[in-house]
C-alpha cells in the first residue's frame, strides 16, 4: 500500500514509513495525489503563517478520489475534526480535544521550528504538550492541581514562537520545580503522530468512488489547475477554439442540471467509453494518467458529456418549441459555409 505522510517538527521523519513530505502547504495534498497516486494520506504538519495552509478542498479531493485520509497531532488534527462528517478520519488525543470542542484554537498546536535542512526541529513547545504535560503531572502527584493550572496559564500567556519549557516553567515555585526536574515529560503531539502514522499504515479495502456533491467551487476548481499546463495550451493556434468547445460544454451540462436532467449510470459509462475509445486507451487508470484527473474528477467529466448528450437528444422538449437536430444540422452547415444551395 503506498502512503504519503506530511510530516515535520511533530515527529522525526525516521519514524515513518511510505513517502514522507514536509509539512502541508495549500496544494500540496492535490500535487501528491498526481504525483504519488497514494492509497492513503497521513496528513500530520502543516503549515499556519508562512504560506497558505492546505486547504479543506483537496482533502475532499483526495476522500473523493478513494483515498484514505487520517489526520493527527496537529493541522492534521485540525482538519479531522472539520472533515470528520466528509470521511477524514481523526486520530489521537489532540484530534479528540478539537472534536469535543475543549481546545479550539489552531495556536494550540503552532510551534517554531527549524528549516529542512535542520529536519523541522521544534524550536518551542506547543500548548497542547504543555496541557498534558500538567495533567500526567498531577496524576503522577508531581505537581499539584493548582500549580498544574498555573503551568498551563503561564504557557497561555507567552506567544507561541517564545513559548519554551524554560519560559513556562518560570509559573513554578522553586520545591515544584525540583519534583519535576524529576519527571518524565511526555511529548503528545509525537505520541499521536505515531498513532495517526500506524493507523494509516493499516491496509484497508478502497472506499468507493463517487463524485462529490455538490461540486466543487469555481474558485476551488481555477486553484487546481496547472498554471504550466495552462500557459502551453494558452499558445497553441487552436486555444480559443478549445476554450469555447470547453465552456459551451460546461454551459450546457449545468444548464440541463439546473433543468432537472440526471444522466443514468449507464449514460455516464456509455460517456466514459466513447472517450476512451477516442483516445485510444483500454483503462479508465490510463485515461486518468493521460488527462492528469483523478477518478472522481474523471467521472465528474463523463457526467457532463452524458448530460450535453442528453440536452441535444432532447433538443426539441429543452424550452418551448425547441429546435430539431436537422434543423441543428442545417444552421452550423449555413455557419461553415457547407450550405450548397
Amino acid at each position: 500500500m503506498k502512503l504519503v505522510a506530511f510530516l515535520g517538527p511533530s515527529l522525526p521523519a525516521a519514524e515513518a514509513r511510505g513517502t514522507v513530505l514536509p509539512p502541508a502547504r495549500k496544494g500540496d495534498v492535490w500535487r501528491a495525489l498526481v504525483r504519488y497516486r497514494p492509497a492513503a494520506i497521513a496528513l500530520i504538519d502543516g503549515v499556519f503563517e508562512s504560506e497558505p495552509s492546505v486547504w479543506h478542498h483537496e482533502i475532499l479531493d483526495a476522500l473523493d478520489a478513494g483515498v484514505r485520509v487520517f489526520g493527527g497531532a496537529s493541522m492534521g488534527a485540525l482538519r479531522a475534526a472539520e472533515l470528520r462528517a466528509r470521511g477524514m478520519i481523526g486520530v489521537g488525543r489532540i484530534f479528540e480535544w478539537y472534536r469535543d470542542g475543549r481546545i479550539t484554537d489552531d495556536s494550540e498546536v503552532a510551534l517554531l521550528h527549524a528549516g529542512a535542512e535542520h529536519g523541522f526541529r521544534p524550536l518551542t513547545v506547543p500548548l497542547v504538550n504543555v496541557r498534558w504535560a500538567a495533567e500526567c503531572a498531577r496524576r503522577a502527584h508531581v505537581l499539584r492541581p493548582a500549580e498544574g493550572r498555573a503551568l498551563v496559564s503561564a504557557a497561555e500567556r507567552i506567544f507561541y514562537q517564545e513559548r519554551t519549557w524554560p519560559r513556562v516553567l518560570e509559573a513554578l515555585a522553586a520545591p515544584a520545580r525540583a519534583r519535576w526536574e524529576r519527571f518524565e515529560v511526555p511529548d503528545l503531539k509525537a505520541e499521536d503522530a505515531r498513532e495517526t502514522l500506524r493507523a494509516a499504515a493499516q491496509p484497508r479495502s478502497r472506499w468507493p468512488v463517487a463524485p462529490r456533491q455538490p461540486a466543487p467551487s469555481s474558485l476551488v476548481r481555477r486553484a487546481r489547475l496547472d498554471s504550466a499546463e495552462i500557459e502551453r495550451l494558452r499558445r497553441r493556434s487552436d486555444s480559443r477554439e478549445l476554450a469555447e468547445a470547453g465552456l459551451r460544454r460546461a454551459l450546457i451540462a449545468g444548464w440541463a442540471r439546473e433543468c432537472g436532467l440526471r444522466p443514468s449510470p449507464r449514460e455516464v459509462r456509455a460517456a466514459e467509453l466513447s472517450w476512451r475509445k477516442r483516445l485510444r486507451l483500454r483503462t479508465r487508470a490510463a485515461l486518468c494518467v493521460r488527462t492528469g484527473l483523478t477518478e472522481a474528477e474523471l467521472l465528474r467529466a463523463c457526467e457532463e458529456l452524458a448530460l450535453e448528450k442528453l440536452a441535444l437528444d432532447h433538443a426539441p422538449r429543452m424550452i418551448a418549441d425547441g429546435p430539431a437536430a436537422d434543423e441543428g444540422l442545417a444552421a452550423e452547415a449555413r455557419l461553415r459555409g457547407l450550405w450548397d444551395r
